[in-house]
């Protein structure tokens, strides 16, 4: 019996596997205890990544989620406000750990992944006020998940935060996946970064490392985060083999993130041409692809199962949404035969 051909995974960019140079990296890599700065893998990726983002400081973080708990930990405190962009991963992604670990208020503002700084400063409640909270961070997700991997223009950025500054509040880029904003606008991670106090990048997403995370910002800021790392239980001990891969990716994998959102962009195209689909096609610029269900096709639910079958694996994002995401580990043969299947189940 012929054996069954892997499935074309499109559930997210965090599916991917190491692959063979970076497994042998991660095998011959010095490591060492990371609690007592003694990691010199780590101590290396941080050096390089606060460099990259033009930051002061870089700190090894275990996942993204934990990242941006951090983040809220050290800029704001229990009971102040956060502005964030409608569908942010923070409100919709991390099972309202927020509101739990922080003790914020999360208010959501903009549509489609960008909003604007009037809405910003309109949102922005002062401190002192009578009743209200006072806003004390303004948040960016760029790429924006929910949104389709939309990239935040970076002159909205730039006011946005220069209003966030004027009034006291400080600004955090929730940079998961600020490696494809890069890749598409040709702009500097650097310059991405710049106007913001605090970052956060991911490289087990487009990059395709097996874990791991870091915030950049000033020395100040990241002495206290370093402590809430602490308490969140992100500190870790010999974590250089995740650092290796990191560090693998840097320099193999970053250059290579046009190839999937030209994927992400093919498959979008073939998708189109269902009548029972929908998707803006202005709006697909990097790896991430949102589509929807016109109200005479199947559920979302219903063409994951459907497509399955068929051996391609995507994501529901709500009741007529689906998701899917092309990464290092998808072909562009594989997203041509993943439209093929997903336009089939669909029309079934």
């Amino acid at each position: 019996m012929k054996p069954a051909e892997p499935a074309i995974d499109l559930r997210s960019d965090t599916v991917t596997l190491p692959t063979v140079p970076m497994r042998e990296a991660m095998a011959r890599t010095p490591v060492g205890d990371d609690q007592f700065g003694e990691d010199p893998t780590i101590n290396r990726l941080q050096e390089r990544v606060a460099e990259i983002l033009g930051k002061e400081r870089a700190l090894w973080i275990p996942t993204g989620t934990m990242a941006n708990q951090i983040a809220l930990r050290t800029l704001t405190r229990p009971g102040d406000d956060v502005v964030v962009c409608a569908g942010s991963h923070t409100v919709h992604h991390e099972t309202g750990a927020s509101a739990a670990n922080a003790g914020v208020q999360l208010t959501e503002i903009g549509a489609d992944g960008i909003f604007s700084a009037e809405q910003f400063v309109a949102a922005c409640k002062p401190a002192g006020h009578i009743v209200a909270p006072p806003t004390t961070l303004v948040e960016i997700e760029n790429t924006h998940n929910r949104a389709g991997g939309v990239v935040v223009p970076q002159d909205r950025v730039e006011r946005i935060c220069r209003a966030a500054r004027d009034r006291g509040v400080a600004s955090y880029l929730d940079g998961a996946r600020l490696w494809n904003a890069s890749a598409a606008t040709g702009h500097s991670p650097a310059a991405l970064s710049a106007p913001f106090d605090l970052v956060s990048v991911a490289f087990s997403k487009g990059l395709g490392a097996p874990g791991g995370s870091m915030l950049a910002g000033s020395r100040t800021i990241l002495e206290r985060a370093q402590r809430y790392r602490r308490m969140a239980g992100g500190a870790m001990r010999q974590v250089g083999f995740f650092a290796a891969a990191a560090l693998y990716a840097l320099d193999h994998h970053l250059d290579r993130l046009a190839e999937d959102h030209a994927n992400c962009r093919l498959l979008a195209e073939r998708l189109a041409l269902c009548p029972r689909v929908r998707i803006d096609l202005d709006r697909v610029r990097t790896n991430i692809l949102i589509f929807h269900l016109t109200p005479d096709g199947p559920t979302a639910a219903e063409v994951v199962d459907a497509a399955r079958d068929q051996g391609v694996l995507v994501f529901a994002f709500g009741p007529r949404t689906v998701r899917a995401v092309t990464h290092l580990d998808v072909s562009r043969e594989d997203c041509e035969a993943a439209a093929d299947r997903l336009t089939r189940a669909i029309e079934a």
